[in-house]
This record gives C-alpha cells, structure tokens and sequence, in this order.
C-alpha cells in the first residue's frame, strides 16, 4: 500500500484530508532506518513479521515460491513512499511474500508493536490500510484471476497492451526467466507462448524489447 490515499476510492476525500496526520502517527512508530542493497531482503516469504517498511524512493521485487521449486513473480514496483508489511500486521500471520531490493534502499522501520497501540488509540488511522488494502486486493485478484483463467499468450497480450497504456504500477523484468514466472509458467511455455504472438505478427521484438506491432489486432485478439 502507499501513504498516497487513492482519491477516487470511497473515503478518497476524507483520507486527503487526513493524510499528513496519519503519516505523523504512522513515523512516531519508527525506530530506525534500513540499508538494503541490491539483491538484499527486506521481507522473506514465512518469517514473521515484527517490523514495517516504508520506501519512498527505490525499485523492489516481490514473489512467492512453492515447495515444488516453482516461483511467481509479482514484477518490480517503483515505491512511492510504499509500506511493506502491513497486511500480515492486521493477521498476524508469516509473510506470504519475499521482498527483494533491486536498487539501494533506504527504508524506514515502523515497529507493529507501537503502530499497534496507535491504532488502538487512534482507531480512526485504520481507515488509511483498509482502504488501501481493498485496493490492492482488487488489483492483485485481477492479477491472480487474469493468469489462471486465460491462456499464457492472452495473458502476455494483455500485459503489453495495458503496458502501453500505462495502466500497469508494476514493471517488467528483463529477463526471460524472470518474465515466465510472472506469468505463473516456465521459460519454455512463456517463449513459445511469445513466439505464437510474434508469428501472428502481433508483437515484436526490438532491442530486447517487446512492441506492439498493430493495437487494434492485439486488442481483438485478446477478445477472442
């Protein structure tokens, strides 16, 4: 979630209002300040969680891996003055997610501790991570539901086109690997995947990157 409140929710307005008191509440629970370098972890899938982060500058990456070896990359965001933490702050529960640096980081620390007796006394400030937190649950379900529902070529056809729009907080990587698995799928299906859009003469690749070739075909092939 971010300390920006998002204005077109329901309580956009009051939380505008409100944000510089709750960011004073939020940083009178912080303890210290955190180095991460590249390739650090700042939150590690199944540890518990005592501590919060907020980045306001910096490139992260986050995934989840299974037993079986398999790893789904979320992609890489750009904080804004970003909080990690905060959902298994509410449960109470081992993170879900591994958070990785991709850039040097310097983060602020908020104790749960303390930020939990704030909101204790100041039960109006869970107003900020409920509305927040609904964001992201739509947008990460649209994610999750996007990958199990629609082959891998749609999915990476809807990808680019939202990509182009903009639409899209979280990044790309650079790397085939790394791309497979943010569509939930290993390196071979991802290419041949790809290869199948390139043939259709839907994409291209340029300079290691990927352009739509004709918008209007990628869009009704999506529809399809």
């Amino acid at each position: 979630m971010q300390l920006h409140p998002e204005l077109s929710s329901r309580f956009g307005d009051t939380l505008s209002e409100q944000r510089e008191l709750f960011k004073q509440a939020l940083f009178q629970c912080q303890t210290a300040s955190r180095q991460f370098a590249p390739g650090d972890i700042m939150l590690q899938q199944g540890q518990n969680v005592r501590e919060l982060y907020v980045v306001s500058v910096g490139k992260v990456a986050m995934y989840t891996s299974a037993n079986n070896g398999r790893r789904f990359q979320l992609g890489e965001l750009n904080c804004d003055q970003h909080i990690f933490g905060e959902i298994e702050f509410f449960t109470k529960l081992p993170c879900q997610w591994t958070v990785m640096a991709e850039e040097q980081i310097e983060a602020e620390v908020i104790c749960a501790a303390k930020l939990q007796q704030c909101i204790i006394t100041q039960p109006q400030l869970a107003l900020f991570f409920a509305s927040a937190l609904a964001w992201d649950y739509q947008d990460s379900m649209a994610i999750y539901t996007n990958r199990l529902l629609h082959p891998i070529a749609v999915n990476i056809a809807l990808d680019l086109l939202q990509r182009s729009q903009n639409n899209l907080a979280l990044g790309a990587f650079n790397k085939v690997e790394q791309e497979a698995e943010r569509f939930g799928t290993s390196s071979r299906v991802y290419r041949r995947a790809l290869n199948s859009l390139i043939e259709l003469g839907l994409v291209e690749k340029r300079d290691q990157q990927l352009h739509i070739i004709d918008p209007k075909a990628l869009t009704a092939f999506i529809a399809e």
